[in-house]
């Protein structure tokens, strides 16, 4: 395994913490401006509208962890991660509850001395 790869789970390990924790300074950081979410319900989320989600309560991560192994495919400043991930989430007023989904979520970086930010993400529910 390479050091990359390592670099990059544990960046996707911080940010699904920064998005449980809150931090919404951890979590601008990492989310390019043009980033976009599909989440399971096959809509999508701007950067504004997420991290404002989760930022304002609206979007409450209780739990979200990987359950499988993420699996890594960089080339060059472009990165691939998937994985099997259980959530506890809370949206909009709806009754909380248990979510797994698998996740395929887009590294970029500008150049090979710049930070890793995810740009695109989706979030697939597991039936």
């Amino acid at each position: 395994m390479s050091a990359m790869t390592e670099v990059l789970k544990d960046l996707e390990k911080r940010r699904l913490r920064a998005l449980v924790d809150v931090d919404a300074d951890i979590l601008n950081e990492m989310h390019a401006s043009d980033f976009v979410l599909v989440h399971p319900s096959g809509g999508t989320w701007s950067k504004a509208q997420y991290i404002g989600g989760v930022v304002s309560g609206e979007i409450d991560y209780r739990k979200f962890e990987a359950v499988s192994d993420v699996e890594v495919m960089v080339d060059g400043n472009l990165a691939v991660l998937r994985y099997r991930s259980t959530i506890e989430i809370h949206v909009r007023g709806q009754e909380p509850g248990p979510l797994e989904c698998w996740h395929t979520d887009c590294y970029r970086r500008v150049d090979t001395g710049s930070p890793w930010q995810v740009v695109w993400s989706q979030a697939t529910e597991c039936a």
